[in-house]
Formats: structure tokens, sequence, C-alpha cells
């Protein structure tokens, strides 16, 4: 259900590529453990352990390396502008609306009480801050709407990383009790478009 380890499978699925995965249970902890602070210090998710040791972290990143080694399908853009744009969306969804859902989901889930922020013990969760989680989500609800009102993909007129970002937080939202608003037709047309991929199972 976490949408950045999430989003890197869809970029991996996209890209026709296979690459060996494991698992590793965030309610459970697994993360924080020695075994994977061994691989990832910083405790987050995904990690990409390459043949030779080296480690490259956040989904982004993953995404900018695969895509530099595999240049087609181009998800990331295919000229200065409208990578700017892409990248424009993939941080709005990144920090309106996954990190607004993280906010609400973590600060009342039982499992996170002392986890509430990604990557740390000992964090107690804030039950005020629950409700500005889903304020937040509900302004990153307007932004996507909005946009999909005159667009038929996030970052324009093609499916890239703006939408499997952007699909993995509407995902997210969904699994922890923020659907997207009925009367926004235009998420719901764009989201039941993006369940048609095959990347969508990843």
């Amino acid at each position: 259900m976490a949408p950045n380890p999430r989003g890197a499978r869809i970029f991996i699925a996209e890209k026709g590529l296979i690459i060996p995965t494991q698992e590793i249970n965030i309610l459970a902890g697994e993360n924080l453990t020695p075994a994977y602070l061994r691989i990832n210090p910083w405790g987050l998710l995904p990690a990409l352990a390459l043949d030779d040791g080296t480690v490259i972290t956040q989904t982004p990143c993953i995404c900018r390396y695969l895509e530099t080694l595999h240049p087609a399908p181009n998800l990331l853009g295919r000229d200065a502008l409208e990578t700017a744009r892409i990248g424009a969306w993939e941080r709005c969804s990144e920090m309106n609306g996954q990190n607004a859902i993280a906010e609400f989901c973590r600060n009342q889930c039982a499992p996170l009480a002392s986890r509430a922020v990604p990557g740390f013990a000992g964090v107690k969760a804030l039950p005020e801050l629950v409700a500005r989680g889903r304020q937040r989500a509900a302004w990153y609800d307007e932004q996507m709407e909005n946009q999909l009102a005159t667009s038929a993909y996030v970052a324009g007129p093609r499916y890239t990383a703006a939408d499997s970002t952007a699909q993995c937080a509407m995902d997210f939202a969904n699994a922890v009790g923020l659907p997207v608003p009925a009367g926004h037709q235009h998420t719901l047309r764009w989201l039941q478009n993006l369940s048609t991929r095959p990347s969508a199972t990843a």
C-alpha cells in the first residue's frame, strides 16, 4: 500500500523490466531493523541494490537511474519543458498528496503510534494532525480535478511518471479512507483509465 515503493514498482513495470524484489513490512517495523538499516540507514523504502553493492534510495532517483539506462518508453520527459512539467506534478503529488495522506494515516494508525514520521522510531503520533492531513488531501484533490479537466493525463497528453506518482497517492488515499470525491468526474475517469494498464497491479 505504501505509495513510494509502489511508485517504483509501477515505473519498473512500465519499463518492462524484471527486477527481483523483497517486501519489507513497514507496519511491522522491518524497515527499522539492523538488517534493513544496513541497506538504507534512513530506514525509508524503496531501495535499489545494484550488483556492485551500490544502493540507490528515493523513488525519483531510482526512476531517473532506470530511465537513463532504459530510455524507452520515456516516462520522465522528452524535452526540457516536458521534463520540468512532469517533475512539477510529481513534486505536487509527493508533497501535497502522499505527504498529506500519510499525515492523515500515520497519526491515527495504532501500529505507527510511536513511528509517526517515516524512517524514525520514537516519534509519537499527534491526533490533531489527522484533520490537517484530511484538509491538505482535499486541497490536493481539487488541484488534480482542475488539471485533469483540461488534460488527458496529469502532465499533458500522454502517460508519464507524473501519472504513476499521482495514482499511488490516490490509491493510498482510498485505502486509508480518503477516496476521491464522487463529484470529481475527471479524476475518476483518469483513475479508471490507469486501472486498465498492466502496471496498475504492480
